[in-house]
């Protein structure tokens, strides 16, 4: 047919050459830097080295979040994967609708960075050398209420918080990390 002819000469159809005899396997790609570990999410990686936030942590974080802001605002809260896809999300009864994708995108802005920054750390970096930064990647957010998740010093996800005043939102987002951090949730 007229489609296995258009994929054969685009070579989706073909097997792969078979190597020359003698020649050597393609290399394996390097290993991650020591102390690194969120370089076992990227690219080369494989699943068994991937560690990455559960649906299940992922709620458990969130009902920390939500036992804080019931004591302060009424707040959105999102649960991002180490590559900044949603695994979870929260929205409060009563919490700011305009605040729905200022959470994800500040769980998000945490991710893209490698966990290294929090999204009040990029604050004093956006105005510097890193001026517009929150205008790339589909927007990120540059102030406080987002920071990454750990377990056993793999990046899993990231944490967003927002409805509040950035000091609530910060509030919140501290205590949700801070109860992560005490739990036994995930068992690598």
């Amino acid at each position: 047919s007229l489609l296995t002819i258009a994929l054969l000469s685009l070579g989706a159809c073909a097997a792969p050459p078979a190597p020359a005899a003698g020649s050597a396997a393609p290399p394996a790609p390097p290993a991650p830097p020591a102390g690194n570990k969120a370089a076992t999410n990227g690219v080369g990686s494989t699943p068994a080295q991937r560690h990455v936030i559960s649906v299940s942590q992922a709620e458990e974080i969130i009902a920390a979040a939500v036992k804080e802001a019931n004591t302060v605002i009424p707040e959105n809260i999102a649960i991002v994967d180490p590559s900044g896809m949603l695994v979870a999300f929260h929205r409060m009864d009563n919490a700011f609708p305009g605040s729905i994708d200022i959470s994800i995108k500040k769980a998000r802005t945490t991710v893209l960075f490698n966990g290294a920054y929090s999204t009040a750390d990029l604050t004093a970096a956006a105005q510097g050398p890193l001026y517009g930064v929150e205008e790339t990647n589909g927007g990120l957010v540059v102030f406080g209420g987002g920071l990454p998740l750990y377990k056993n010093d793999y990046l899993i996800g990231g944490i967003g918080v927002s409805g509040g005043s950035v000091d609530q939102d910060v509030q919140v987002v501290k205590a949700a990390v801070a109860w992560f951090s005490n739990t036994t949730l995930a068992a690598y």
